[in-house]
C-alpha cells in the first residue's frame, strides 16, 4: 500500500554560515558598516530622534529588498536544479536562501523553504534531516497560527515515520493532524489525515480498521477537488480490501480509482490501480482479464516513456505466465525484463530478476515441461 506524498522541509544555520554567497555577505557587510558608521557621526540627540522615527519606518528598506530578492532568486535556482535532477545543488542554494530569509525575519518563506528540503532530503533518503526539517516547518506553522500548514506538516511527519517503518508512532501524528483539520474545519486536511490514519493501520495489519479510516476518508476526498487524493485512497481501500479477500469490494475499490485517474490523466494512480485488478483477477482465475489489463499497462508505460514501469509490466507478465505455467513465454518476459534492467544500469533489480528466472527454470524441469 503506497502512501501519496502530500507537500511536500536543514536546520536553521547561523550567520557565520560558510553557505552564503560572498555577494549576499558583502551586500549584507557592507549595510552593517554603514550602520556602525553613522553611529559613531551621530550625536546621542540624533541618534534618539532617529530611533523614534524608525520605529514607524523600516531601517534601509531598500537593503532589505535587495537581501529577499536575493533569496528569492537562491529559491528559483534552487528549483530549476531540482527540476533537473541536481538535488544536492538545490538544497544549497536553498540553505543560502534560508540563511537570509532567517536574517530579515520573514518566517513564511523560511516554512517554504523546509517544504522544499525536506521534500529533497526524503528523495536523497536522508530522513534524519528530513524530520528535522519537518518539525521546523511545523514549528514555525506554529507561530504563524497557520493551521492549514500545520495540518500538512502533522501528516508528512507520520508519513516520514510510515516510510521508517515506525507505523505506530506514525498514528498519533496523524490523529494531531485530524485533530486540528476538524477544528477548522477543514475538508481536505480531514480527508487526508484520515486516509493516512488507515494506511498506518494497514501497515500494522489491522485491515478491518484500516478499510473504516479509508471509507470515512472519501466522504471528504469526495467533496474536494482533489482528485488524485481521492484515487490514492481508492486505491489503498482496494489493497486493504484485497488483503482481506473480499473481492467484490477489491474490484470496487480499484475500479473506481482507474476511472478516476484516467478522467485526470493521473498516471501514478491508473498504474497503481491497474496493478491492482491484475492482482485480484488472477487471484480469483481471471487470467484473460488480467492479461488484457497487463496490455493496457505496458501501452500506457510505453506512451509515458518510463522504461522503469516498461520493465514492471514486463516482469508482471512474466509472473502471470509462470502461474499459468507457460514457461517458454514466461521465459521470455522474464529475459526482456532483465535486458531492460541491465539498460537502466538497476543491478539490484537485474540480480533480483535473474533469480526469479533461475527459480523458475529449476521448477520447469522437475516438472519436466518443455522449455
Amino acid at each position: 500500500m503506497k502512501q501519496q506524498y502530500l507537500i511536500l522541509n536543514y536546520p536553521i544555520v547561523n550567520g557565520s554560515s560558510a553557505l552564503v554567497s560572498s555577494k549576499s555577505w558583502l551586500s549584507f557587510a557592507w549595510v552593517i558598516h554603514f550602520f556602525i558608521a553613522a553611529f559613531v557621526l551621530t550625536s546621542p540627540a540624533t541618534i534618539a530622534a532617529d530611533i523614534t522615527e524608525q520605529l514607524h519606518h523600516p531601517i534601509n528598506k531598500s537593503a532589505l529588498q535587495l537581501l529577499r530578492k536575493q533569496a528569492d532568486t537562491l529559491v528559483q535556482n534552487g528549483e530549476q536544479q531540482s527540476t533537473s535532477g541536481s538535488l544536492e545543488q538545490a538544497i544549497k542554494s536553498w540553505l543560502n536562501a534560508l540563511e537570509i530569509y532567517h536574517s530579515i525575519g520573514d518566517l513564511k518563506a523560511q516554512g517554504l523553504i523546509y517544504d522544499l528540503l525536506a521534500k529533497s532530503y526524503l528523495q536523497l533518503d536522508r530522513n534524519k534531516e528530513a524530520e528535522d526539517a519537518l518539525r521546523r516547518r511545523l514549528a514555525i506553522a506554529s507561530d504563524l497560527h497557520d493551521f492549514q500548514a500545520q495540518i500538512f506538516a502533522w501528516n508528512n511527519i507520520g508519513t516520514l515515520l510510515l516510510q521508517k517503518g515506525e507505523s505506530a508512532n506514525s498514528i498519533p501524528a496523524f490523529a494531531q493532524a485530524l485533530e486540528i483539520a476538524r477544528h477548522v474545519q477543514n475538508l481536505e486536511g480531514q480527508g487526508l489525515s484520515l486516509s493516512n490514519l488507515g494506511l498506518a493501520f494497514a501497515r500494522l495489519g489491522d485491515y478491518y480498521k484500516a478499510i473504516k479510516f479509508y471509507e470515512d476518508a472519501l466522504v471528504f476526498r469526495n467533496q474536494t477537488s482533489n482528485f488524485s487524493g481521492e484515487a490514492n485512497t481508492f486505491n489503498n481501500l482496494g489493497d486493504a480490501y484485497l488483503a482481506v479477500g473480499n473481492y467484490q469490494g477489491t474490484i470496487g475499490a480499484y475500479g473506481t480509482a482507474l476511472q478516476i485517474a484516467k478522467s485526470n490523466s493521473d498516471r501514478l494512480n491508473e498504474l497503481r490501480a491497474i496493478d491492482g485488478l491484475v492482482a485480484a483477477h488472477t487471484s480469483r482465475g481471471r487470467y484473460k482479464r488480467a492479461l488484457d489489463l497487463l496490455q493496457q499497462r505496458l501501452a500506457l508505460a510505453r506512451q509515458l516513456q518510463n522504461q522503469q514501469e516498461e520493465l514492471k509490466s514486463f516482469q508482471s507478465y512474466a509472473q502471470l505466465y509462470e502461474q499459468l505455467k507457460n514457461y517458454t513465454t514466461a521465459r521470455n518476459f522474464y529475459e526482456r525484463a532483465i535486458t531492460l534492467a541491465r539498460r537502466l544500469e538497476d543491478s539490484k533489480q537485474e540480480l533480483f530478476l535473474l533469480d526469479k528466472l533461475a527459480q523458475m527454470m529449476r521448477k520447469a524441469a522437475s516438472e519436466k515441461i518443455p522449455n
